[in-house]
């Protein structure tokens, strides 16, 4: 005898696309029984949905801390090209170590111009996270940026909710969306983005959405010169074009992953930056 529940598609679909965007199951518990559905029923669709044992649903209190959640992994988009809620991105290079790709057509022109002009009068002297999770002034980046709050405008929400899906991992698993402005001669020397277990404050900078996963270095103008990103471990540099970007995954002490945001040499570079985290990420 088949005990599985019947469900809907349309429900189906709202389970799955509720959770990519960062709810927990007790959240979309919640809101099922806010809609009316028996909670013995909706644990049971829940977890027939999200593939999970129903008996991790039977207790009234579901553990919810970064702590006990199971860390989660990036999905590389696949060429040719993908489509994203209607919006078509061109996978145009692929490269397996570390796991690389350029993806044409991320954003629009116009998407691209109102990120500018949002960020403009927001610009300070970027920064980098130090030993204790503070931000610094580090010589090596001489780039002027601001960070904006997951979904803080309906431009950011939308382009959030773009990549989540694209890389299927929930918003939550995001820092806030950097845009970074490079005058000629600025520019990010070779870094990498993963947090060096080894330093001390590694503990109180992964206390809260664990280590860092992928990058996401998007380009919102092109440079009349200079500006690209270099892979300097695989011989690699990626050309700034508005509209794309470089998406690269990795693991901790992952060499592979060095890079380098190379220096303007004529006009300007606008990037707008996203880092990953393994685990839900709240910045306090």
């Amino acid at each position: 005898m088949n005990s599985r529940p019947s469900i809907r598609p349309e429900l189906r679909e709202w389970i799955l696309s509720t959770t990519r965007a960062g709810h927990s199951v007790p959240e979309v518990l919640q809101l099922m029984k806010q809609s009316g559905y028996d909670p013995r029923q909706s644990r049971s669709i829940v977890a027939d949905v999200l593939k999970i044992p129903v008996a991790t649903l039977n207790s009234t209190t579901v553990p919810t801390s970064t702590s006990t959640q199971q860390a989660r992994r990036t999905r590389h988009p696949e060429a040719p090209s993908v489509s994203v809620d209607g919006h078509r991105v061109d996978i145009s290079l692929s490269v397996n170590k570390p796991a690389l790709r350029v993806l044409d057509g991320i954003l629009s022109e116009n998407e691209c111009a109102e990120l500018i002009e949002l960020a403009r009068p927001r610009l300070k002297r970027a920064m980098t996270v130090d030993t204790d999770g503070k931000n610094q002034v580090d010589h090596r980046r001489t780039s002027e940026g601001m960070f904006f709050t997951l979904n803080e405008l309906p431009l950011i929400g939308k382009i959030e909710r773009r990549l989540a899906t694209l890389l299927d991992m929930p918003v939550s698993h995001g820092e806030g969306l950097q845009i970074l402005h490079y005058l000629p001669g600025q520019e990010y020397e070779p870094h990498f983005d993963w947090f060096d277990p080894q330093l001390p404050g590694f503990g109180t900078i992964t206390a809260v959405g664990g280590q860092r996963i992928a990058s996401i270095v998007i380009y919102l103008n092109t440079p009349e010169g200079g500006g690209g990103t270099a892979f300097p471990e695989i011989g690699l540099t990626v050309t700034a074009r508005r509209g794309s970007a470089v998406y690269f995954a990795y693991d901790s002490g992952d060499q592979s992953s060095l890079h380098a945001g190379l220096p303007v040499t004529r006009g300007e570079k606008w990037i707008a930056t996203k880092w990953l985290r393994e685990r839900p990420y709240k910045k306090t």
